[in-house]
């Protein structure tokens, strides 16, 4: 199976690029869905975030406190880099198990941190989801409420632009409508269609 790593920046699009392919039947293993799952209550994974953190990362009903965790991180980066040697990988494990219970042509992870954390050895193409800055903490703004603080200390967590356009072997600027974006899909699925056949042979 061919394997196409998507990423981008925050706010970019990349769930609703996502969302197009799938309705291509294209399998999609999504990493931020895939961090949800693991850190459920009774999850092993929460158990090791509780250990590393102390209790104050649940919520009374001892489900995953995420507000305080993002807070906790952003503020600290040996936090952030404890939290991500614990979640990483699990979440990647499980990702690449999951991807290769589908039979298709191609498969998409979409995997918002996929170049800062160096996760590129077994991804055949990087897809890019890119639009500009000032876009991408408009759509932010409007879509979670969060401070411009908070905006810029995600954007900051994150490669920049310039690095992660320079990156990518395949590149979607989602600054235009849904039936723009819906045709760049479409164009991308069948070049993705064409190389897994080739791949194949």
């Amino acid at each position: 199976m061919l394997t196409i790593g998507l990423t981008g920046g925050i706010g970019c699009g990349k769930s609703t690029v996502t969302q197009l392919f799938e309705k291509r039947n294209v399998p999609v293993v999504d990493a931020d869905i895939i961090s949800h799952t693991i850190v459920q209550s009774g999850q092993p994974a929460l158990l090791q975030l509780q250990q590393a953190f102390g209790d104050s990362i649940l919520l009374p009903s001892g489900a995953l406190n995420r507000d305080y965790l993002r807070d906790l991180i952003f503020n600290n980066p040996s936090k952030k880099e404890t939290l991500e040697s614990i979640l990483h990988p699990i979440i990647y494990k499980t990702m690449y198990q999951t991807l290769a219970s589908f039979y298709y042509p191609y498969g998409i992870l979409s995997i918002p941190l996929l170049l800062e954390t160096k996760h590129q050895a077994n991804i055949d193409r990087i897809l890019v989801i890119d639009c500009p800055e000032a876009t991408q903490i408009k759509r932010v703004k409007a879509r979670d409420q969060l401070s411009d603080s908070m905006i810029n200390s995600i954007m900051n967590a994150q490669c920049t632009r310039a690095f992660r356009l320079s990156q990518a072997d395949d590149i979607i600027t989602n600054v235009g409508s849904l039936n723009s974006l819906e045709k760049k899909v479409e164009q991308l699925h069948n070049f993705y269609l064409e190389m897994s056949a080739g791949k194949t042979k």
